[in-house]
């Protein structure tokens, strides 16, 4: 995993954990990696790792099942969805109308990108 600059890693994690339960490639009730072995896949340090669970734990997306390991919360991808489109109004869509704006474009020119997006992602 390639980490960004602008954000930071533990947070970068917790987007590929919550990646992984929206596509279905992890499913709700399903034992995650430990800190150690998830530690290990991404090269990061296990406190880093640490940090993301604790995140996700304190957003009700995983739970610890003491001595056995982390497991993902049954009702998880709707909180990763509240969650992210949270984030989503709150940061990036105010950017995103900044350069609508600033190009002199409109709501109308974007439409069909949206449904050229809709139909690919339909695809995979």
């Amino acid at each position: 995993m390639e980490f960004k600059e602008t954000q930071a890693i533990y947070l970068q994690i917790g987007d590929y954990i919550c990646e992984n339960i929206l596509t279905g490639k992890w499913k709700p009730g399903e034992r995650i990696l430990s800190i150690r072995e998830l530690g290990v896949q991404l090269e990061v340090n296990p406190n880093t790792v640490m940090r993301t669970y604790e995140f996700l734990q304190n957003q009700g997306i995983i739970y610890n099942k003491r001595g056995i390991g982390y497991y993902i919360s049954e009702d998880a991808p709707q909180k990763i969805k509240t969650y992210r489109k949270a984030i989503f109004m709150e940061h990036e869509l105010p950017q995103f109308f900044k350069n609508l704006l600033l190009l002199d474009m409109g709501i109308d020119e974007i439409i069909p990108y949206y449904r050229q997006s809709l139909r690919q992602h339909k695809q995979l």
